[in-house]
């Protein structure tokens, strides 16, 4: 296969300084966005979620486990790497949902990533799931449009 090549579009600033599991739901970082790539994040002030994608820049550059414990709790069952969020992988990106709180030029305030301080930023997509059944999950209109224009 050929070898992909990515750079960071900005860096995670919080609390967390060392890596391990961290719950992570009411941890609030800021994601500072390159700031020639500021532009690209008009209008994603109107999302309530967004989702982040990272490197995991503080995984050992080893092969991964093929089977895991999730968490490294031995009470729950061995299964493979890809069907659990262990940052042990082929490629060490992290995906997750983050609840964005506000917009200030190129810095993003979210809560809820699991990342730790100064994890580089591969991407950010704005989070739109019609009918989810998130009571605080918000979508600007041109969404829902958009789903029906495509028969969702």
């Amino acid at each position: 296969m050929t070898e992909i090549k990515l750079k960071p579009i900005g860096v995670v600033h919080n609390e967390i300084k060392k890596t391990g599991f961290h719950e992570h739901q009411n941890i609030v970082s800021e994601i500072e966005i390159d700031a020639k790539w500021t532009e690209l994040l008009d209008g994603i002030e109107e999302f309530s979620h967004i989702i982040v994608l990272f490197w995991m820049h503080k995984v050992p550059d080893a092969p991964p486990p093929s089977k895991v414990h999730p968490r490294g709790r031995a009470d729950l069952p061995l299964i493979g790497t890809f069907a659990t969020r262990s940052p042990h992988r082929p490629n060490c990106i992290g995906i997750t949902i983050v609840k964005l709180i506000k917009r200030e030029g190129n810095v993003l305030t979210v809560q809820g990533l699991d990342a730790i301080d100064g994890t580089p930023v591969i991407d950010i997509k704005s989070y739109m799931v019609p009918n989810i059944a998130r009571k605080d999950l918000r979508m600007p209109e041109w969404v829902a449009k958009l789903h029906k224009q495509h028969g969702h």
